[in-house]
């Protein structure tokens, strides 16, 4: 049994993982802030360089799964390498290559990389703190995320403005093969893991509470970072703020969301359901005050703290909940999930791109991250009816059994 088994500290791997994470995050949140300087060193508008953006999107939304079904077999810390290797390849091709088709391309091949890289670790993270401290362990490895929007992209965005974004490409790149060295020396082997069929793999997609997990998770990560996407404009063009001061109000966001992963995480092992509904509701609360107080700068500087500390939540707890339903196939649980963030991610976006440009204005994307938010509480409610019901079905003469399944469904 493993020693992560008990509330104290968690395996050394969880935090491992966690540097893989930043990477990850770092390259998908960095490129926002070199767009102008990609589209002039491309020959192409800044309209089709924002195609890298969404290219990466659509990459880890139908790579995450299918890369997830071909490597069942392999061991996870093979895998983990093989993703930050791909990972490094495709920075160095867009780094050296002059053609936009080709760093198109390579955009791809990362964020393929990306999916199989977060769908495994969360697995590994997982399976190694065991059942009672999975929301935590996935707290702190995608805390990595949160240090990327804290540290990774301000520093990426500042040095590639000094040394060009196919600077920042190599030296991620770089420290991709620093992290697939260390995560292969120090990763757990895992040969006596449990072999999963590809039958079983697939046989998760008939589990309707795993689809409620996804669907929450898309509408409420799309909600809040719908939001987030246009948070630069509104905070200049609205909230008076200088150009000078934004950069530090995104630092506040980025420290929120980092405490909400572990805030998140600690409570989510106890309570799944409960905090997975406090983070959809306290985003709903945040994106509502923030309509009608970003007029004013220091409630609306609060309310993006806030918005990253209840809506980065969700990556510590929609993981652990899509591999418990989706059990049989934990893998390809983690690898959807990865893709329901981006289906959120693209539809919120999308959409509050329209908003903006729509008599709503500077606060329509707040407006769109608010409906998607509050339809992420609607399958919670579905989930918790569901507990529920089961719950009230056992029979009176199996006090035990009833135990155990309240047990697993808190857990759950």
């Amino acid at each position: 049994m493993p020693s992560s088994q008990n509330a104290g500290r968690l395996p050394f791997v969880v935090a491992l993982l966690a540097i893989g994470t930043f990477l990850m995050s770092t390259t998908e949140f960095v490129i926002a802030g070199l767009l102008p300087n990609m589209a002039a060193d491309l020959s192409a508008s800044v309209s089709q360089a924002g195609l890298l953006i969404t290219a990466f999107a659509v990459g880890m939304i139908v790579g995450a799964p299918t890369i997830s079904i071909v490597t069942t077999r392999m061991p996870s810390r093979l895998t983990l390498v093989l993703s930050l290797v791909t990972f490094a390849v495709g920075h160095v091709v867009a780094a050296v290559s002059p053609d936009f088709g080709v760093v198109l391309v390579a955009r791809v091949i990362t964020a393929v990389a990306t999916g199989a890289y977060l769908s495994v670790a969360a697995v590994v993270a997982t399976s190694a703190a065991g059942p009672a401290n999975a929301s935590r362990a996935m707290g702190v490895m995608m805390s990595g995320m949160g240090i990327a929007i804290v540290a990774g992209v301000p520093l990426g965005s500042f040095v590639g403005q000094a040394i060009g974004w196919r600077g920042i490409f190599w030296a991620l790149s770089g420290l991709a093969i620093v992290a697939a060295a260390i995560i292969g020396a120090m990763a757990p082997n895992e040969r006596a893991r449990e072999v999963v069929t590809m039958r079983s793999q697939l046989g998760i997609l008939r589990e309707s509470r795993l689809w409620l997990v996804l669907a929450a998770t898309a509408l409420v990560s799309g909600g809040f970072l719908a939001a987030y996407s246009y948070i630069s404009p509104l905070l200049t063009d609205r909230t008076g703020l200088t150009d000078v001061v934004v950069p530090l109000v995104l630092v506040g966001f980025g420290v929120g969301a980092f405490v909400g992963t572990e805030v998140a995480g600690r409570f989510g092992d106890r309570s799944p359901l409960a905090t997975y509904f406090a983070i959809a509701g306290g985003s709903s609360i945040v994106l509502l005050l923030l309509i009608p107080l970003s007029g004013l700068a220091m409630p609306t500087v609060v309310l993006v703290v806030l918005l990253g500390f209840t809506g980065m939540g969700v990556t510590a707890i929609a993981t652990p909940l899509a591999v418990r339903f989706g059990h049989s196939g934990p893998s390809l649980a983690a690898a959807l999930t990865v893709s329901a963030f981006n289906v959120g991610i693209a539809a919120g976006t999308w959409l509050a791109g329209l908003a903006l440009e729509s008599s709503l204005g500077l606060v329509g994307p707040s407006v769109v991250g608010l409906a998607m938010a509050v339809l992420g509480i609607v399958p919670l409610l579905v989930l918790a009816l569901m507990r529920a019901t089961r719950v009230s079905a056992e029979p009176e003469d199996q006090p035990a059994a009833a135990a155990l399944d309240v047990d697993h469904e808190l857990i759950a």
